[in-house]
């Protein structure tokens, strides 16, 4: 028998799992696997842990109730991740690693992004643990998602799972979403040359050098935007974020050091790939002959755009179940990993993403059956046909 949604999702909560690209912030998520996976056992389903190559310490799991998830049989899989991003326990007013209830609402790190989605996939599941499915029904809890997507990126290299259908349960206020734009964060570090401030001969000035990369980088910015736009997004255009530069460290030494960081969101339909090669031959353009050398990393590999068919049976049984039109957003998710493994795919789930990856995060209490029931008539529809 399942724990109530409160104490799942109060356990939930209680095991940190951040993830981050800052090894000594990062945390590991198999306690979180590891409750999912009991849980699920007692309802029937068949449960795999897989660890993460060279990290023993993250895992993703795949659930499965009826069928073999590795025959083809089409089917539904529930998808989520089970990290949380970092956190300023000063900012919070209470502990975020207890689920508090007030005014209708679970306050806790990861409640609303998006641990809360399983006792509400779960709930769902119950109800047909002791039937006949007739395609199965499949649970996937990942790791890593906030960072560098590496729960799903092992997903696809193993190829699997395997199903017709696959619904993402980030908090969407569960309207159905189609379509989201990728990302892309890097950094670009130039080193020139310091020296005394009164001889701008005995340097090379890194700080001069970025001015002229950024007018570059706005220059593309506002090119993209003019080439690019799809009117289902609310910003209909690629964006590129100038988020935070640093340099230098005395007004009167010639600045040897500058690094600026940039979040870049493609629409869907354009060539990632190419972007990319233009951005850096255009860095690398403006500061040759400057005596400033540049160096670009990628804080970790690019989240593709994503985009199903708007038409897509599971799109529209999911609008017309939950009551609410398809639309996008502009956020990340793991969408693209579970449609390139041949699944026509949704973004779905309770909660609002107002309330991510911020203090005193929480999850509306009143959308909980709402979505409870729609899973509920999800799977009845793609699993018991």
């Amino acid at each position: 028998m399942l724990p109530s949604f409160s104490d799942m999702l109060a356990q939930l909560v209680a095991e940190p799992s951040v993830s981050s690209t800052s090894p000594d912030i990062d945390r590991s998520n198999l306690r979180v696997i590891e409750h999912l996976a009991n849980w699920l056992n007692d309802l029937g389903f068949r449960t795999e842990i897989m660890p993460l190559p060279n990290r023993p310490d993250k895992a993703n799991l795949i659930a499965t109730l009826g069928g073999d998830i590795n025959d083809g049989m089409g089917g539904l899989v529930l998808a989520g991740h089970t990290d949380t991003v970092p956190f300023d326990e000063a900012l919070w007013q209470s502990d975020p690693f207890t689920v508090k209830d007030h005014q209708d609402r679970y306050y806790g790190l990861g409640s609303c992004d998006m641990k809360g989605f399983f006792p509400v996939a779960l709930e769902a599941a119950a109800t047909f643990a002791k039937q006949q499915l007739s395609a199965p029904l499949t649970i996937v809890a990942t790791s890593d998602e906030e960072s560098s997507m590496a729960g799903s990126r092992y997903l696809l290299e193993c190829g699997k799972p395997k199903a017709d259908y696959a619904i993402i349960g980030e908090p969407t206020a569960m309207q159905p979403i189609f379509a989201h734009k990728g990302i892309s964060m890097m950094t670009m570090q130039l080193e020139g040359a310091s020296g005394h401030s009164s001889d701008p001969s005995l340097g090379a000035n890194a700080l001069d050098a970025m001015h002229r990369v950024m007018g570059e980088l706005i220059a593309m910015r506002e090119e993209l935007a003019a080439a690019n736009q799809n009117n289902a997004f609310a910003v209909n255009v690629p964006t590129m974020n100038l988020g935070c530069m640093r340099a230098g460290d005395n007004p009167n030494r010639i600045c040897g050091h500058a690094a600026l960081q940039i979040d870049l969101r493609l629409l869907p339909g354009m060539d990632s790939e190419a972007i990319h090669e233009a951005l850096e031959r255009r860095i690398a353009a403006v500061v040759a002959n400057t005596g400033v050398s540049l160096q670009l990393h990628k804080a970790y590999p690019p989240i593709p755009p994503f985009q199903s068919d708007p038409n897509g049976e599971l799109l529209v049984a999911l609008s017309g179940l939950s009551g609410n039109q398809p639309g996008t957003v502009a956020f990340g998710t793991e969408a693209h990993f579970m449609q390139t493994l041949g699944m026509e795919t949704v973004v779905w789930g309770p909660g609002s993403i107002d309330q991510a990856h911020q203090p005193n995060e929480y999850l509306d209490k009143v959308q909980l059956a709402p979505a409870t029931d729609t899973l509920r008539r999800v799977i009845q529809k793609f699993c018991l046909v």
